[in-house]
């Protein structure tokens, strides 16, 4: 049976190179609409990834829908690219939120899904799909996403936490322009800038130190040993290094990061009976 690493790896390699995969059965769709990104998993009943698509996103900003028409546009059109490179209609969909966000903002979000045709089946917390995809029984996941970071502490394979704070790799790129004096987007450009990598942390390391002493704030009355983290901000230079010396924990760092939560909602779907 495939690992984790594996599997995301495939993922990957399945919306890099724009191509997919035989399914076995029935597919199960992910529908991940986040700050950065927004990105559909395909998987089939065995739970193997089957193909992707990614697709720069600014309609949603903390978990929230801010642009609902162009957000619907961009589903719609996703999910039809897929369909045909599949060559097979996609009807059954997950989707997921930030831990903490209202219940009105949560049914907004399943509605940008299902007004591009898909049949949303469940909605799940963002590090809760990281972790099963992680196959995470203990331990905390946290979620660093562009406009949030959340965290999700498992004890035998059940959350007994889950929490969020308004803080991810948007809030890096604002600190980089505003230190640069550059527009946004240039600073967007930069901070993924192999090249520019020590001098983007050296300016946004107070933001990391931010996100991790927040970790370290909600593990403190818990006892745990991993700390497991995903999404795109996670990427950054010495991001994991900054969370040991916070925490003084083992971080764990799984492939293909930006990933890991859109893989993990697929799994979410359920598919009704024959």
């Amino acid at each position: 049976m495939p690992t984790p690493e594996n599997v995301l790896h495939q993922f990957a390699q399945l919306i890099n190179q724009q191509t997919c995969k035989q399914p076995f059965g029935r597919l199960k769709v992910g529908v991940d609409l986040g700050t950065a990104n927004i990105v559909l998993s395909v998987i089939d009943e065995k739970n193997q990834p089957v193909a992707g698509i990614a697709y720069p996103s600014t309609m949603i900003k903390d978990g929230i829908v801010v642009d609902y028409a162009k957000a619907s546009q961009i589903v719609s059109e996703l999910k039809q690219k897929l369909e045909e490179n599949l060559q097979q209609s996609l009807i059954y969909a997950a989707t997921a939120i930030p831990p903490g966000i209202s219940s009105g903002n949560a049914k907004v979000i399943a509605n940008v899904v299902e007004s591009a045709g898909l049949i949303v089946t469940n909605v799940v917390d963002e590090p809760v799909a990281a972790a099963t995809v992680l196959q995470i029984k203990n331990g905390a996941v946290v979620d660093v996403g562009g406009g949030t970071t959340g965290m999700a502490l498992f004890r035998h394979n059940k959350i007994i936490l889950s929490v969020d704070e308004p803080t991810g790799g948007t809030h890096m790129t604002l600190v980089l322009a505003g230190a640069l004096g550059i527009s946004v987007e240039n600073a967007e450009q930069i901070k993924k800038n192999a090249a520019r990598a020590d001098e983007v942390f050296s300016i946004i390391k107070p933001v990391i130190e931010k996100m991790a002493a927040l970790v370290k704030n909600w593990l403190q009355p818990y006892r745990t040993k991993n700390i497991y983290l995903v999404g795109g901000a996670s990427c950054i230079k010495n991001f994991a290094q900054v969370f040991h010396e916070q925490t003084r924990l083992n971080i764990i760092c799984p492939p293909e990061p930006l990933y890991v939560t859109p893989m993990g909602i697929a799994l979410h779907v359920h598919l009704p009976q024959r």
